[in-house]
């Protein structure tokens, strides 16, 4: 088996957004569920869950808003389909949904959304390094944040590097050990939570911006990505357990850290949403404090490897000629100067907030797009078009998908129209005393208008399309071809 066909544990993997032939595909729905229930125990999520509560939400206001938005791991499920169908990523698949050219201009903006998330990740790596370095008795000073960082980034650079093979196996087996760790956690933090604490309530207003906060800092935001892990399923794995693996695999480890996140916050006076990293051992007794923020360090590494994978195949698609194992080395450098300059801000909570929501006024049209595609294409795609570097039944006029394209901008400014953030508040938003619903109308808007325009040229695209592996794609690389 040549280099591009390796897939295994602790060696670099050279494919990048390249098609991964149907004999090279190991992967299980069971596995698949492996890898999302390892990055997903996770204190990120409780910090989103302590977010929602800071925003004015009452406890059960606040576990409300979290069961219903983490029913979004289904789209999340939803978008893992074309993987397996096409052998390659979202924004591969990409290229017949919106033509080649808007394609990169969207694979741009994902990147620069995972960056944002590794920023974050890594921006908590830092937080509990410090706490840690505090319980320890020391006092550390400028230069030591700047040495934590740079050793932060090279550490949570390891797994990306190695790519999905070496990621799907470590978060299946860390999963266990952050599985058991939760549950500590909860059993400690017990005693200290209020089920009626918190505030005394929030306006119907209000909990549509905590919605947005779990839908975007959750399911929502992983759908472009989702087919970056499910492509090495075999093609004719069933829908079923697919949509199950994520769901569930995503979902439910997702709904319990939130909650906690959010039952911890309402219970603990003052504990903001960022302090939960290193003001969360308060609550625990003390011999307790240096195992959690150890465990919490390694949660968010794993997490932001998952980021980082994406960000690397991201970058590759949006048309910047490097390898995969040079974006991620790329974007773990833009990572490192991000969290230097956020770790410095007195407005970390502020800003956590504001990227999480603006991240969607791209994010959720495109996802209505994307998945109206999938379902008028029923997972098939013409390989060979697909690929080609030039011409081809996608390629259209001028490279562009006109109908996908403009329900793309059309959803987009749906959901600037509904958005509420601190830098900018749509015109709807305000007529309606801050409410926001930019995901729904987004994603709505440009769902429906590509339905209109492009179902005829869709199913005529199908009917001509090739789905079967084309020989010359066996062992077609990005890479090799670059």
């Amino acid at each position: 088996m040549g280099p591009q066909g390796d897939y295994a544990t602790f060696k670099v993997e050279r494919r990048g957004v390249d098609y991964v032939p149907r004999a090279l595909r190991p992967l299980t729905p069971r596995r698949l569920a492996g890898l999302w229930a390892g990055a997903s125990f996770n204190l990120e999520y409780v910090v989103y869950g302590a977010l929602v509560v800071s925003l004015g939400l009452g406890f059960l206001q606040a576990v409300l808003v979290i069961v219903l938005g983490n029913l979004a791991w289904v789209i999340t499920g939803l978008a893992s389909l074309q993987g397996p169908a096409a052998g390659t990523t979202a924004f591969g698949v990409g290229r017949a949904v919106f033509g080649p050219r808007p394609n990169r201009v969207l694979a741009g903006l994902n990147w620069l959304t995972q960056v944002g998330f590794e920023t974050l990740g890594l921006s908590l790596v830092v937080l509990g390094g410090l706490a840690l370095v505090r319980e320890a008795g020391g006092h550390p000073g400028r230069p030591a944040e700047w040495a934590l960082v740079a050793a932060a980034a090279a550490v949570q650079l390891v797994l990306p590097l190695f790519g999905h093979a070496t990621l799907t196996s470590a978060l299946r087996k860390l999963g266990w050990l952050f599985a058991a760790s939760f549950v500590l956690l909860a059993v400690l933090a017990a005693p200290k939570i209020h089920l009626h604490g918190g505030f005394h309530g929030a306006s119907w207003e209000v909990m549509t911006v905590a919605a947005v906060v779990v839908l975007s800092g959750g399911a929502m935001s992983w759908t472009s990505d989702a087919n970056d892990y499910s492509r090495y399923l075999p093609a004719d794995t069933k829908i079923g357990p697919v949509v199950a693996a994520v769901a569930l695999g995503a979902g439910v480890p997702v709904l319990l850290a939130e909650v906690l996140g959010a039952a911890v916050a309402a219970g603990v006076p003052h504990l903001g949403s960022v302090s939960v990293v290193a003001g969360l051992p308060a609550v625990f007794p003390s011999w307790f404090t240096i195992p959690y923020l150890v465990v919490v360090i390694c949660q968010l590494f794993a997490i932001n490897g998952l980021d980082l994978y994406s960000s690397g195949v991201s970058l590759q698609a949006a048309g910047v000629p490097l390898r995969r194992a040079q974006c991620v080395a790329v974007d773990t450098i833009i990572c490192a100067g991000l969290t230097a300059w956020a770790i410095l801000s007195n407005s970390f909570t502020m800003l956590l907030g504001d990227f999480v929501q603006f991240i969607m006024v791209w994010l959720a049209p495109w996802v209505g797009v994307y998945l109206v595609d999938a379902a008028l294409r029923r997972r098939r795609y013409d390989l060979r078009s697909l690929f080609a570097s030039d011409g081809g039944l996608y390629r259209r006029r001028h490279g562009v998908s006109w109908p996908a394209l403009i329900a793309q901008l059309a959803g987009m400014l749906g959901a600037l129209s509904w958005i509420n953030t601190g830098p900018f508040t749509g015109p709807l938003s305000r007529i309606t005393h801050g409410a926001d619903l930019s995901i729904y109308v987004g994603c709505g808007i440009a769902g429906g208008l590509y339905w209109v325009l492009a179902r005829t040229m869709v199913r005529r695209e199908t009917d001509d399309s090739c789905a079967d592996e084309a020989p010359d794609l066996v062992g077609f690389s990005h890479e090799a071809s670059s």
